[in-house]
């Protein structure tokens, strides 16, 4: 699908959030939404999002799958999981699972899109390698 490509090419979406809790920047799902809006009618393109919940070894997660669809009909999808914790202090069952959602859907959207982490201080774009005590004598 041609216009996957042009829109992958296209769409930049800055980290222009800040999180005084962990201290990185990050991008907010609504922004990418935001900035895919005005692409997506440009190449005639719709575009939805949806979630559902799956249970894995008594672990619910969601599912978000993003869909493009193009005017030719011709459809492409990813989709992406996210894990409700156990408990998130200060947040209700419904902030929970909404956290959860967004997390999903945003990863969902970057991997369709190629959203990269090219401004660096986002954890998930961080080296999360673990290594053993062993590897790191070695080095």
């Amino acid at each position: 699908m041609k216009e996957l490509v042009d829109i992958q090419n296209e769409l930049k979406v800055k980290k222009d959030k800040w999180n005084d809790f962990g201290k990185f920047k990050y991008r907010a799902y609504e922004d990418i939404l935001e900035a895919l809006k005005p692409i997506l009618k440009k190449y005639e393109c719709s575009f939805f999002v949806s979630d559902e919940v799956v249970c894995v070894n008594d672990r619910f997660y969601i599912k978000a799958t993003a869909k493009l669809k193009n005017k030719d009909g011709l459809e492409i999808e990813n989709s992406s999981f996210a894990r409700e914790p156990l408990q998130k202090k200060g947040s209700s069952d419904e902030q929970v699972t909404g956290s959860a959602s967004s997390y999903a859907r945003k990863y969902a959207i970057g991997g369709m899109f190629l959203i990269d982490d090219s401004e660096g201080n986002e954890v998930d774009g961080q080296d999360n390698t673990v290594t053993t005590a062993i590897e790191t004598i070695r080095k």
